[in-house]
């Protein structure tokens, strides 16, 4: 009875395609122990560790080319080495995909919030929060692409972010971005008036900031301080040719407001 197995037995055990070890036949790295009279190639117990470590080496992301060369000549020590360099990649890899795994938490949180409360006008308390400034333009000033490419500073995975517009005493709007402490700019912590809107173009965000502020003086709201405005713009995966904007703007505490919100904190106000 033969000690060896043909390149299907090997294939199966090792859970990979005939092609695929005809492949490294190919470029010299695994060969059969021996090729019988029926010319069926044969394999042994140290092709089978061979074709180990060849996957083991593939999954760590050496190329074929270059595994001939790790089999052949390689220390322990280069072994060792390249066995960390591949676990600072896993690593690296790993804090990607944690990344990504937040932010489309971060979505699906955002699309349901917006689904549940469709353009209502709502008071939300939202703790200090702090900006990088990103870009700065007039009021009046329309923002295309040729501006972006000119002026801004490059902020990866921008477009990933939540963007604010705020306007100051000079007309001038700054767009930022949400960053640790310091930064450029503090929101303060506070009761916020805020709403969702769709919008199209620049004219129905105008029209949205007007009807922000008659809602607000309707409902006999203080203002303090500019309206913030945050586009939202990977919530356009949801809607055709529409950005995604919130309009928040701080309020005047009231007696009520500030019991609501002490209560809601175990604390109890005074009177």
């Amino acid at each position: 009875m033969k000690n060896e197995i043909t390149i299907s037995e090997l294939a199966k055990l090792m859970n990979v395609s005939v092609h695929q070890i005809r492949y490294f036949e190919e470029k010299g790295v695994l060969l059969p122990a021996y090729v019988d009279n029926n010319q069926y190639r044969m394999y042994s117990m140290d092709q089978v560790y061979q074709l180990a470590h060849i996957l083991l080496l593939r999954r760590l992301g050496v190329s074929v080319q270059s595994i001939k060369e790790c089999m052949t000549s390689f220390s322990a020590d280069q072994y060792e080495q390249l066995l960390k360099r591949s676990l600072v990649e896993i690593n690296d890899e790993l804090l990607r995909l944690q990344e990504l795994q937040q932010f489309i938490n971060k979505i699906l949180y955002e699309q349901q919030n917006f689904t549940v409360h469709p353009y209502h006008y709502q008071v939300k308390w939202r703790a200090e929060s702090y900006l990088a400034r990103w870009l700065e333009m007039d009021a009046q000033t329309q923002l295309h692409a040729k501006l972006l490419a000119d002026r801004a500073k490059y902020i990866p995975n921008l477009f990933e972010s939540d963007i604010y517009f705020i306007e100051n005493e000079t007309s001038t709007i700054t767009l930022y971005t949400e960053t640790q402490a310091p930064g450029d700019y503090s929101i303060p912590s506070g009761n916020y008036l805020t709403t969702q809107k769709l919008v199209q173009d620049d004219a129905e965000l105008a029209q949205a900031i007007e009807q922000f502020y008659a809602y607000a003086a309707t409902q006999s709201y203080v203002l303090q301080g500019p309206v913030i405005l945050i586009e939202r713009s990977y919530l356009s995966l949801f809607s055709q040719n529409e950005l995604h904007y919130e309009l928040q703007a701080l309020i005047e505490p009231t007696p009520n407001s500030e019991r609501d919100r002490c209560r809601l904190n175990g604390i109890t106000a005074s009177t």
